[in-house]
């Protein structure tokens, strides 16, 4: 095991994919580390150093031999903290949750630690396991996403002309220039999208930093709909495609 360094760290289970008659792949957003692929030897066994552990989206305090050279990790230790319980028959609970891990699988790095990240992950496959308002706990996490990997679009000033966003009925989301257009500097030859002061609002609440504010938002149909072409506008912008899980979503 020379070259190899015990780490131990939380994680989430983003990917188990059958490696032999014994062995499994494992994909894990770590709180520490970033995202990690390694293999957990003996992992398809019921009996072992994981017990059962390895389920997609589990919260496991996770042991991990960090290879020295490219290749897999070596896992050796996983402790279940918690399972993701969406409520039974709730499929959209259920695809909001494999949302979340394919926006990680595909926008983090390896070994790019983002607790901040990983802290808003479980806090949304919490509030979806209880059922809270599924579209509210979406768009924070697309947000906070957003946000550690440097996206985040300007929901504060005018993209254009830099005035803060104040004054106006509407305002037009400009995804190619990564912000909010005022009422003055709108065209009609820009593509974009055209949200109510109230959803730039929810918008700023809902991407607040350390803030536990947006678990009080509630949003109209209307915002909602706004919200939701908005955070789907940018994270496909990022993404270069738009992510299979959400045709899903609600």
């Amino acid at each position: 095991m020379s070259g190899m360094a015990a780490e131990k760290t939380d994680g989430l289970i983003l990917r188990v994919t059958d490696f032999s008659e014994t062995s499994r792949v494992v994909v894990v957003f770590t709180r520490d580390f970033g995202k990690i692929s390694a293999l957990a030897k003996g992992g398809r066994r019921l009996k072992g150093p994981f017990e059962s552990a390895l389920d997609l989206l589990a919260h496991c305090r996770v042991v991990f031999l960090r290879k020295s050279s490219s290749g897999l990790d070596l896992l050796t230790e996983a402790q279940l903290l918690g399972r993701f319980r969406p409520q039974e028959k709730d499929l959209s609970c259920l695809y909001a949750g494999y949302y979340v891990a394919e926006l990680l699988l595909s926008l983090t790095e390896e070994y790019d630690p983002h607790p901040q990240l990983f802290q808003a992950a479980l806090e949304a496959l919490e509030a979806f396991g209880r059922r809270e308002d599924l579209r509210r706990g979406v768009a924070r996490f697309e947000l906070v996403l957003l946000r550690e990997l440097g996206q985040l679009p300007d929901f504060e000033a005018c993209v254009a002309c830099g005035a803060p966003l104040t004054e106006g009925r509407t305002f037009g989301f400009w995804v190619s220039q990564g912000g909010l257009i005022c009422p003055d500097c709108q065209r009609e030859e820009f593509s974009q999208i055209t949200i109510h002061a109230g959803t730039a609002a929810a918008l700023r609440v809902l991407a607040g930093e350390g803030d536990q504010a947006w678990r009080r938002l509630q949003l109209s149909p209307q915002q909602d709909k706004e919200l939701k072409r908005v955070t789907t506008s940018a994270i496909s912008h990022v993404l270069g495609r738009r992510p299979k899980l959400l045709n899903h979503l609600p």
